[in-house]
């Protein structure tokens, strides 16, 4: 089973050929191939391949499947003894993207 663990918007995710990954929102249109070189740890048939940051030669490649927006949370602000009290809603802009294949050269 191959595996990676790749640095994509900011944030480190293991990721598996054929998952669907949930991350930040990404610059990029839907259906649009996806080519991420920053990876940092690879596991295939060959061996496991531990990069210093990086591993020299790897790649994942991606497809951006969507945009959109996650779940609503509530955030609310409090100040005692002045009856002031505020919610509001935020909901964070995220991209779905398709893991299809990782080499390591």
């Amino acid at each position: 089973m191959s595996y990676a663990v790749i640095q994509l918007a900011g944030k480190q995710y293991k990721v598996t050929p054929g998952e669907i990954l949930t991350v930040n929102k990404l610059p990029y249109e839907a259906g649009e191939k996806i080519t991420i070189s920053d990876v940092l740890l690879a596991s295939t048939d060959a061996g496991l391949h531990i990069g210093a940051p990086l591993v020299a030669g790897a790649t994942v490649t991606a497809v951006l499947e969507s945009q959109g927006k996650g779940e609503k949370i509530r955030v609310a602000t409090y100040r005692s003894k002045s009856r002031t009290r505020k919610v509001n809603g935020h909901r964070q802009l995220e991209s779905k993207v398709s893991i299809t294949a990782i080499t390591v050269k």
